[in-house]
């Protein structure tokens, strides 16, 4: 699997608070549209997990914010494979407008079952 998927996102009106920027929380979908699209990218969907009965859960989520996004903004995020367990993946990202850096982030998910119990990642992804 390739390391770094990138994406561009127009931030929309309903992702921003009273001062037109970007609502904090915002970036965690963002991030999750980067995992997405990121394992789409490569031939598969959520819903393959789905089917095959599991499941991606955030384990750990981390943010740093170095400036604002705003309203109809075009923004790039950057999503990069930090790490594959077994039964883990963690994930690094950028959000960059321009060539500035507004946000960095790390994630891990987990693969779980539908009960919760921690399972190997299926074998396509960790080859």
């Amino acid at each position: 699997m390739t390391v770094v998927h990138e994406m561009e996102i127009r931030v929309r009106y309903q992702e921003t608070d009273g001062q037109r920027r970007v609502h904090h929380a915002n970036f965690l979908t963002y991030f999750e549209m980067g995992r997405t699209e990121m394992l789409r990218s490569h031939g598969h969907s959520y819903r393959d997990f789905e089917d095959a009965g599991l499941f991606m859960v955030v384990s750990d989520a981390r943010l740093s914010y170095r400036a604002p996004a705003e309203y109809d903004d075009l923004l790039l995020l950057r999503t990069r494979v930090e790490k594959i367990g077994a039964a883990h993946i963690k994930h690094a990202y950028e959000v960059i407008r321009g060539t500035q850096i507004i946000v960095t982030g790390e994630t891990t998910v987990v693969c779980v079952d539908p009960e919760g119990k921690v399972r190997r990642l299926p074998d396509w992804m960790l080859g």
